[in-house]
């Protein structure tokens, strides 16, 4: 069985302060009208009866110490409460967040997500040279506060972007280390880098023919509760995506109208994905954002929501 996310796209905003050099999302802070509540809730109601349960909010991030911070961070949750309303299920994914937010957010989140990336530092005189955030021992620290808050979490490698092989055994292994504490992480996404057309660096270092030993050795490093997840519109044809499944992945993530990350790879309709998977007798399954053993995590006004999806 491998499941996939039927999942509709919110973005606040393509503003960010971060300008990671591989990037297809950002915008110059200023540069981007934020979602209005109108706008989405039009865009919520034109989704009813179409088999969407997940909404993604997915953000730009606003510096922390920025004075528009707050009016972002209330819009985030204004957004969550608005899908919640219409009987749908927010994750968000907004960047390193405080204390504080990720707590305020749990209220209104089914999960939440933060890619770790990469754990080593030398990204920073690289492609992360002008991207705060994207500090290892900040990622990780969300990742811990996840935990304490007892919020089920996504995190995930981004791969080829100038990391060694033994850089992606760390970062693996310290994602491991982390869920052995707390027991949150329900997914981890292996997610290659492909060129895109906005993005400033023009590399592109990941071998997608390494792909299905990666997944392998990932499989043996995270604890087997945790769900390997993979994007299978980044993977180059429908045998590699068997080969990775067979290797040990198990979810094809969030599927939707656009991939927002990587807009020039449009996502695979799941009846086509469904016709690879018959021949060798798999089955795609719709599943929550939420995975059944956190259930018990959620408020009462979450759990409500997550009952009227079964």
């Amino acid at each position: 069985m491998i499941t996939y996310s039927p999942a509709y796209t919110l973005v606040p905003t393509y503003e960010c302060f971060n300008r990671c050099s591989y990037c297809n999302f950002r915008t110059d802070p200023g540069q981007d009208e934020w979602l209005s509540l109108e706008a989405a809730k039009k865009r919520l109601l034109s989704l009813q009866g179409k088999g969407i349960w997940e909404i993604l909010i997915l953000s730009g991030e606003v510096h922390p110490n920025s004075p528009r911070r707050h009016s972002w961070f209330q819009r985030i949750y204004e957004l969550c409460e608005l899908a919640l309303d219409w009987g749908f299920l927010p994750h968000t994914n907004a960047g390193p967040l405080f204390y504080s937010e990720m707590e305020q957010l749990k209220a209104v989140n089914v999960s939440m997500g933060l890619m770790l990336e990469q754990v080593t530092p030398d990204l920073l005189k690289t492609v992360h040279k002008n991207a705060p955030s994207k500090q290892p021992n900040l990622r990780l620290q969300q990742l811990a506060w996840a935990g304490e808050l007892k919020i089920p979490f996504t995190t995930g490698l981004l791969l080829g972007i100038g990391e060694t092989q033994a850089d992606w055994w760390d970062s693996l292994s310290a994602i491991a280390q982390l869920h052995t504490t707390y027991g949150h992480i329900q997914e981890v996404i292996l997610q290659p880098h492909r060129l895109g057309t906005k993005q400033s660096w023009k590399k592109d270092s990941f071998n997608l023919q390494e792909f299905p030993k990666l997944i392998a050795e990932a499989r043996n490093i995270l604890p087997k509760e945790i769900a390997i997840q993979i994007p299978p519109n980044l993977i180059s044809d429908s045998q590699l995506l068997l080969n990775c499944i067979e290797a040990g992945a198990t979810d094809l993530g969030g599927i939707g109208v656009i991939d927002e990350v990587n807009p020039d790879y449009p996502h695979l309709d799941p009846n086509y994905l469904q016709n690879i998977l018959s021949e060798h007798h798999l089955k795609l399954i719709p599943r929550l954002p939420i995975y059944p053993q956190y259930y018990s995590w959620l408020t009462p006004r979450l759990k409500t929501v997550v009952d009227s999806q079964q």
